[in-house]
């Protein structure tokens, strides 16, 4: 057998080993998972919130589904497709994290020479990438919606800081679950458990997906209504 499919064999075998360990008690897995991402989701939103409060509004304004015209199912799919992208974003840290952590170490302890060296530095760089990864997704997140929060605030003559009240019924569930590979990511890598995270991968994408189909609706359909009403529209 050779190192790659050796390497294969152990990921799947230990990712089978952590599903069906992680299946006899799920809230305790998924406990932490969630108070994490939640904590992570309440720190992007005070983000967007300074950022809308030192952001000028665009005077061309937001169009806001549910605001000027009644939502659409191309609303519903784009809202989709935006989300599913950065939740593949934070899944790609968790693969990133097992092999950094597991595969490639495994895969350079059967090599030897300059083809270990590469292995052995590939781990590094892996880790870069999530720390990248995550940076770049949270600080892309916090200037995007921040700084539409400041037009549409604007454009429905309240506070910033009103105008995040009113987007909290979607905003904590859908961040939460979007947060949920990076948190499953922290928790593995403090404690030194990387062989877990491929695992972790399937089980937050999983349990995030039906979240955000649920959280979708409320941005459009539920969400435009409380903006209306706190504006007085």
């Amino acid at each position: 057998m050779s190192v790659n499919d050796l390497v294969l064999v152990q990921g799947m075998k230990d990712t089978k080993v952590t599903l069906r360990r992680w299946n006899e008690r799920p809230l305790q897995i998924l406990g932490p998972w969630v108070a994490i991402s939640f904590t992570v989701a309440l720190g992007l939103l005070g983000a967007v919130w300074l950022v809308a409060v030192l952001s000028p509004a665009d005077i061309t304004g937001v169009l806001v589904p549910g605001m000027v015209r009644e939502p659409k199912p191309g609303d519903y799919l784009y809202v989709l497709t935006r989300n599913a992208l950065v939740l593949a974003l934070h899944a790609m840290a968790c693969v990133a994290g097992f092999m950094a952590g597991s595969s490639i170490p495994l895969s350079a302890s059967h090599r030897s020479g300059f083809d270990r060296w590469i292995h052995e530095k590939a781990g590094r760089f892996a880790i870069a990438f999530v720390v990248c990864a995550t940076t770049f997704s949270l600080a892309t997140q916090a200037y995007v919606i921040g700084g539409d929060a400041s037009t549409i605030s604007s454009q429905l003559g309240i506070s910033p800081g009103l105008l995040v009240l009113a987007l909290l019924p979607h905003a904590i569930p859908e961040l939460t679950a979007l947060f949920l590979p990076l948190a499953a990511w922290l928790i593995a890598s403090r404690r030194d458990r990387w062989d877990e995270l491929l695992a972790a991968t399937f089980v937050t994408v999983g349990a995030a997906a039906p979240v955000l189909l649920l959280t979708g609706v409320i941005e459009l359909w539920v969400s435009p209504q409380i903006m209306r009403s706190l504006a007085g529209v």
